[in-house]
Parts: structure tokens; sequence; C-alpha cells
């Protein structure tokens, strides 16, 4: 599974943002974009996932594993994305937190799919837990396991460790970066932290 974005342009209603960039994600790489505020980088991320709000313009092609998505509606392209802010339900429990995120199926094996994630995560006594009782780290986890029980075929990440402080900030990126890399899914993350950059051979500087 690789991520290939070919952009000619992306644009606003007042001004360009990019130009002519190509990125091309193999799968379990984490290749990082940064750039200066305002530079497009969140922008970038929008138009591959098909979130670009109204009066954005996006000029290019989007594959994954050699097929287009850039024409399909947000929901059929299966990339997910996870943002600084963890986003969790805050009437759900940890457990249904992650259900919710698991595709339709038998009962069974989607809380099986749950109790999995929990294993990952190493927090399976939350299972009952109110995310308003989780610390930041915890959070972060869990918002990161309900992307990945959705199964997309690319996760992009904005800015994900941005809020924590520089201990758990390490402590998150090596979570992450392991699971994403034992998942095997190519991900594209933007950043503002030099110390973000998982491999300088996968860095663009918009």
């Amino acid at each position: 599974m690789s991520l290939d974005i070919q952009l000619i342009q992306l644009s606003s209603p007042s001004h360009v943002l990019l130009r002519q960039l190509h990125l091309n994600v193999p799968s379990g790489v984490i290749h990082t974009v940064m750039g200066a505020s305002g530079a497009g980088k969140s922008s970038l991320l929008a138009a591959i996932c098909g979130t670009l709000p109204d009066g954005m313009a996006f000029e290019g092609s989007v594959a994954l594993d050699g097929r287009r998505i850039d024409h399909l509606p947000t929901e059929r392209r299966h990339v997910g994305i996870l943002f600084q802010d963890d986003l969790l339900f805050a009437h759900m429990t940890v457990a249904e937190n992650l259900l919710f995120a698991v595709p339709p199926g038998a009962r069974a094996a989607r809380a099986a799919c749950v109790a999995r994630g929990l294993q990952d995560l190493e927090m399976q006594t939350f299972t009952d837990a109110d995310p308003a009782t989780l610390s930041g780290g915890q959070r972060a986890r869990v918002a990161l396991m309900r992307a990945l029980l959705a199964q997309p075929r690319a996760l992009l990440l904005d800015e994900p460790f941005s809020k924590f402080d520089v201990a758990l900030r390490q402590r998150m990126r090596d979570f992450v970066f392991e699971l994403v890399r034992k998942r095997q899914i190519p991900v594209l993350m933007v950043t503002h932290d030099d110390a973000d950059v998982a491999d300088p051979a996968h860095l663009t500087l918009l």
C-alpha cells in the first residue's frame, strides 16, 4: 500500500498556497511535511482526505496503491486523520469511543477488535472509563486507536504531539510510530517540531 500525491496547485480564494508538489509514501513509512504557518500544510491534508472548505481548490491527484481517490467522497477514501485535539466523544466510555470506529459486522467480532485495541494501548482496565478522567496522553492514545480501528488505508497526522510537554511528547511519538509501523500503513504528518521527524530521508519542506 502506498499513498501518492501529485499536486499541481492548491489555492484559497485569495492566493495560491502550494504548487508542483509530489509525495509518495510507502507502507509503514512516516513522511513528514514541515513549513511555516500558513504554508498550506493542514490544507494539504484536507485535500487528501476530502475535507477542503468551500472556496479552496485542489488541482492534481491522490492515489492509494495506484487507485485514484481524489474524486471520491470523504467516507469512501479510507484515509484516517488525527488532529492535535483528541476529539473523543464525552458521552461515551473509552470502549464505546473505540467501538464507534469499528466497521459494521458481527457484534462479537467488533467487540474483539475493541479488546485488541485496548490491549495494544495497554489500557485493558479502562474499558468503562469516562474520557474526562483520562490523562492527556491516555486520551491521545485512545484517539489514535480509534482512527486505526476504522481500518484506514492511510493515516494523516496534523500536529499530533504539539499540546504535550517534552517528556510526554517523546513517549507519544514512540507509541504512535511503533503502532503505525506495526500496522504497515502509509502515514503523512505535518508538524513544526524538528524532533517529530521519524526519518530525515522522508521529509518535505514547504
